[in-house]
């Protein structure tokens, strides 16, 4: 049986990689917050401190990241549009065929003939949807919705123990294993996205969040 591959939520919108990618993100701030208080010193008040800390962190944080995800969509396609306009002007072969090496893998370029190159260069200056200049579209702002609450949502499991449980160190234990499982299984839906081994790409999402997490303490993040 043949397996699909595995599509957006919304049709041009967060990839598995992309939510996966804003998840680790999110982890990551709120790890390294959290990871700054002393268990064995910790008040109630300060628990309760660290969880608002964190949340406020992570709001702004997400913010930022769904401003550039705005931003990056329309430099993208400001370049596509600007690569269009390349190929209107570029009638000969190897320009055609350099200019289509950044929108299709240069093997497959390679072993386009002649004939085919201008072809495709044809289908893709006549095509009906090519901007004639870069603007924000729905989509990036329902996108940049999507960046936002998934860096919010991914404080929660970091930090809504020390909110709810008053024994700083159960508290930082079931902070800790929350955060290790949702690492691993965002590891798991970009192998599965990716067409890779899922438990071997969680495996390796989890150590590479643990090292970042231990590089951005040790550095004073």
């Amino acid at each position: 049986m043949k397996r699909k591959p595995p599509r957006k939520v919304i049709r041009g919108v967060l990839s598995p990689f992309e939510r996966a990618s804003e998840v680790l993100f999110g982890l990551i701030m709120a790890l390294t917050i959290t990871g700054a208080l002393s268990v064995a010193h910790a008040t109630a008040h300060e628990t309760r401190a660290l969880f608002v800390s964190t949340l406020a962190c992570n709001v702004a944080w997400g913010m930022v990241d769904a401003v550039m995800y705005v931003l990056n969509a329309v430099f993208e396609r400001g370049r596509r549009a600007l690569l269009a306009r390349a190929l209107r002007e570029h009638a000969d072969q190897v320009g055609a065929s350099e200019l289509l090496t950044e929108v299709l893998p240069e093997p497959f370029v390679g072993a386009l003939r002649g004939t085919e190159v201008e072809s495709l260069r044809q289908r893709i200056i006549g095509h009906p949807d090519l901007p004639a200049r870069p603007g924000v579209h729905g989509d990036d702002l329902l996108g940049a919705l999507g960046v936002f609450l998934l860096v919010v949502a991914s404080t929660f499991p970091v930090a809504l123990p020390f909110l709810v449980i008053d024994d700083a160190t159960a508290a930082m234990a079931i902070s800790r294993a929350l955060s290790l499982a949702l690492l691993f299984f965002s590891g798991v839906a970009v192998g599965r996205f990716a067409g890779l081994r899922p438990v071997s790409v969680g495996l390796a999402m989890l150590g590479i969040g643990v090292v970042l997490v231990g590089a951005v303490s040790a550095l004073g993040g």
